[in-house]
């Protein structure tokens, strides 16, 4: 397999930037996911690993290999687009064995390889059968066959999954976690689906305006997102960003307000602030819980009162909406027991440890040891 290597890379369309300055190692045989909302670059990353699209400042390396001027088909990569890209005049058979016939690969060759590719793919039954004959989630199984059987050095895809129903996307994503197992293959895989991310990648890069904003582990961007926009693109529901001004500031810890008569200190260090300082809190929807009326410190949790507004049944959880008195909306997850109704006036809380704090700047303050 490959490493990958980007180094200061930037992408511009006349005068128009459209990747900034990007930063990124991929390391041998793992799973990298580019992900953020469209228009934010990561195809265009892709594009360009793959030598579709020019470089135009920076280096990119493969294996140590500067590619930058080298085409396409003498990279070593294969790449799994959205649309399929079937022959619709050929066999299954005919579209794996295309491009090693290209490549000038043997009968017995090819045929070995697409017999093991199919197998994995489950789609062995197929091999005789057109595009047309396929339903989508066949189809694409065979565009990633199709890149299998040509044991690239790297394999890339472009949102794959996008065109297929909810169910199939989930069988799908875990057949090619499961490949990806197997096969120990170095792939970078674009989405803009946060859930995807979570569940596939070994480590994900979010992406906003051209920029990285972020990049590493599912567990590290949601426990510890950088910024605001990290915070709120990873994690479904979205987390709730609750307005607060700094009372007292040091770096052992800081003292917030959110409304009157809710104070509360929070392992966060405040080295950077100062007292007075308008802060946003971030607060994710399973840290918020129904308050049971304990009468704790002040200073012990977040609380909130407001009315219950809609709840969502997912099964073993609801998500319940409220809308507190000043006109600030959260949403909770609750057990799916729970015996909450619409228009209930309710309490919520939140302890401080499960408190995020970003400054003005909309940047992430550091958790302290404590927290």
């Amino acid at each position: 397999m490959s490493t990958v290597r980007l180094s200061h890379v930037s992408k511009s369309y006349g005068n128009n930037p459209v990747l900034h300055d990007i930063d990124l190692e991929i390391a041998d045989g793992e799973l990298v996911v580019l992900v953020g909302p469209s228009g934010c670059g990561k195809s265009t990353l892709l594009r360009m690993i793959c030598g579709l699209e020019p470089i135009t400042a920076g280096e990119l390396r493969i294996d140590d290999r500067v590619v930058n001027d080298l085409p396409p088909a003498q990279r070593g990569i294969a790449m799994v687009f959205q649309s399929y890209a079937l022959y619709p005049h050929m066999t299954v058979r005919g579209n794996m064995a295309f491009g090693l016939q290209i490549a000038g690969a043997s009968r017995a060759d090819r045929e070995a390889r697409i017999l093991a590719a199919a197998k994995a793919l489950h789609i062995d039954h197929l091999l005789d059968r057109r595009p047309r004959e396929l339903s989508g989630g066949q189809r694409q199984r065979v565009a990633i066959g199709r890149a299998i059987v040509r044991q690239p050095k790297l394999f890339l895809f472009d949102e794959p999954l996008s065109n297929l129903d909810a169910a199939l996307r989930v069988k799908t994503r875990i057949e090619l976690a499961r490949l990806h197992r197997e096969l120990a293959a170095t792939m970078v895989y674009v989405t803009h689906d946060q859930v995807e991310a979570m569940t596939l990648g070994d480590r994900i890069v979010v992406m906003h305006e051209g920029r990285i904003q972020q990049a590493g582990s599912p567990l590290e961007l949601y426990e510890h997102p950088a910024n605001r926009f990290v915070a709120t693109f990873i994690g479904s529901p979205t987390i709730n960003l609750v307005p607060a001004t700094t009372q007292a500031c040091s770096a052992a810890g800081i003292r917030v307000e959110v409304h009157a008569g809710c104070v509360v200190d929070a392992p966060i260090d405040g080295s950077a602030l100062a007292p007075g300082q308008r802060v946003e809190l971030g607060i994710r929807p399973e840290h918020l819980s129904v308050a049971d009326g304990a009468g704790a410190d002040v200073r012990e949790c977040l609380r909130f009162g407001g009315e219950v507004t809609l709840i969502e049944q997912l099964g073993e959880s609801h998500l319940v909406y409220v809308r507190c008195a000043d006109g600030l909306e959260l949403v909770a997850r609750a057990p799916g027991h729970t015996r909450l109704r619409i228009g209930d006036r309710i309490g919520l809380e939140a302890g401080p440890k499960a408190l995020h704090v970003f400054d003005a700047q909309g940047q992430a303050c550091r958790r302290t040891a404590a927290g």
